[in-house]
Parts: C-alpha cells; structure tokens; sequence
C-alpha cells in the first residue's frame, strides 16, 4: 500500500515524541503501534537522524537501532534552544513542504494554524532553496472527509469530545455517537480510534463514512488503551476461523472493501467471489438478508441453509404485516 508524503510526515512527528518517552524501545512493538512493517520502520530511523533535535536548533537526531531496540542517545536535547538550524535532506524538505502546503488548504482548520503554518511554511521555503522549488511542482489534495479530519485532529489537540452521524455499509444504518477521540491513522483509508459513549467500548471509525460532526465543550475522557496493533490490517481474523464464501453481484462489491477477507476474485458478470473467516460465521446472516439479490453465501452449506431460512422467516412476516 503506497503510503503519501502526508502519511510519512505525520508519523515521523509523531515518531519523535513516542521515542522519546519510551527508552529502548523494542523495534517490533513500535512497528505493531504504529501499523508498519519493521523494514518501513527502520527506514523512517534512518530518516530521523537527518534532523535537527529541534526547530530552534541544536544537534543531529542521535538515533539508532541494533534491529531489536530502538535507541536515542541525545532525546533530552529536543528542549534545547541552542545550536544549529534545524537540517533536512532534500527529498524530506520536499515531503515535508507538499505536506504542509496540503494542510494548509483543508477546510475546518482553525485560522490561527493555517496562519502559522503558511508563516513556517515560507520559513522552510526559503531555507530549502531548491528543494523549495521542485516541491512547488508537485501538489496533493485531500479527500472528501478533509473536513472531518481537522475536526478529529482538533479535537484530539484539545481534548474535547465529538458527536458524530456515521454510516455503517453493513447494515445500511445511520447512527448518532459521542466519541471521545483517541488517535487518527491510515489503513487505506483514513480513520479515527476512539472510545464511543454509545458503546461504552473501543471503536474505530472510518472518517468518509462520517456524515455529520459537531466538536463538543466536553472534555474527552478515554480510558487508557493500549495501541491497536495494525501490523497485519485493521482487521484480523484468527487462520482456525472458519471458512466462509459469498458471492455477490456488482451492487454488492462493497462487501470486499468493509469485510477482511482472503480472496476475492472476479466473476464474469462483475461480481466478486469472496473468502473471509469469522470466528462467529452465524453472525454473516444478516450480512446475506443484507445483500438480498445482489448475493449469496455459498459455504459452508449449514450457513447457507441457515440464511435462507432466516430470508424466508423475513419475507413470512413481512406478508403478514401486507
């Protein structure tokens, strides 16, 4: 999955203050928190070194990794206010402008920072030189949910509780949630990793799927959770799962991007042919009544049989009520 100079940028910064906090860090734990391979990992370590301790200047980033740990041998030096200019390579100024040049035009950021960042941003172009020039050929722009991001980043910088409208594809439902956001990540997608007050339970919402969002004056007040480890996808089914497969129609795609899967192969009327695991296939029973004509549960045969008769049981009562 390709990650976008945004992404990268995001997590060096807040590679920095997870390691500063952590001495020693086992390489693998930090890969696992922050949904990367180890070999994504140490590139990012190779990377940090090339930076100043911190924006008012001060020694190279004393970084280094024996494979297993993480070490940081100069972190208290990031307070420092003496020292050299902050020092980027080329092609991190180049990552490092584009980003912030795409920051700069989300809707819903506060004025104050987009004042600051295009303050910084001039700073950095004229210390980049060159480097300023060919990042200004290049441009990225967000998706539909910028909105919602800076209102999730917002939140999380002061605390505050979100009331949220989100749509859940698999049940074809809107519902109203207060969320006390704990961290925003990329999976593909874009998503935020909150405790939900509906709940009373950990729950990760994807942020194109947020139809409404209100920044609340409640303080957000999350209980302690560890990371998620994103390592492997945010979703993972256990290999002894259970075996199940669908078939659905094209109106039905869908089911390949909002359930991990195995495989999902192409059918010939434009289709997919998709094999997932779940630990509790009885629960893909409202998934086939879902679906209706756009698909079908072909495995395992019980499973089948089960959604067909909980179809018919559907449509009996439903002639009832006519």
């Amino acid at each position: 999955m390709a990650t976008t100079a945004i992404d990268r940028t995001r997590r060096l910064l807040s590679l920095v203050t997870y390691l500063r906090e952590r001495p020693g860090a086992r390489v693998d734990e930090v890969a696992r928190a922050f949904g990367v391979t180890q070999d994504e990992l140490i590139s990012d370590l190779s990377v940090l070194p090339m930076c100043g301790t911190s924006f008012r200047g001060g020694d190279l980033l004393d970084i280094d990794t024996d494979g297993e740990h993480i070490w940081w041998y100069n972190a208290a030096a990031t307070g420092s206010t003496t020292g050299q200019p902050l020092r980027l390579a080329a092609d991190e100024a180049t990552a490092l402008l584009v980003a912030a040049r795409a920051v700069a035009t989300m809707p819903g950021l506060r004025d104050g920072d987009r004042d600051a960042l295009l303050r910084l941003t001039a700073k950095l172009e004229a210390a980049a030189g060159e480097s300023a020039r060919a990042s200004s050929r290049v441009s990225v722009t967000f998706e539909s949910e910028g909105g919602v991001f800076a209102e999730v980043d917002r939140a999380i910088a002061e605390r505050r509780r979100l009331r949220i409208r989100y749509y859940s594809p698999g049940r074809d439902e809107l519902t109203d949630r207060e969320i006390d956001p704990i961290r925003l990540f990329a999976v593909g997608h874009t998503y935020v990793e909150a405790w939900c007050r509906r709940t009373e339970a950990r729950r990760t919402f994807r942020l194109d799927r947020v139809a409404s969002i209100e920044l609340l004056d409640t303080p957000a007040d999350p209980p302690p959770v560890e990371p998620r480890d994103l390592s492997e996808g945010l979703v993972q089914p256990a290999p002894t799962d259970p075996e199940v497969v669908i078939e659905v129609g094209p109106g039905g795609r869908w089911v390949a991007e909002y359930y991990a899967h195995d495989t999902a192969e192409e059918l010939p009327d434009g289709g997919l042919r998709v094999t997932l695991r779940t630990p509790d296939p009885t629960t893909l029973r409202r998934l086939a009544l879902r679906l209706g004509g756009d698909g079908r549960i072909v495995a395992p045969p019980e499973l089948a049989d089960s959604a067909r008769a909980a179809a018919r049981a559907a449509l009996r009562a439903y002639e009832e009520l006519g």
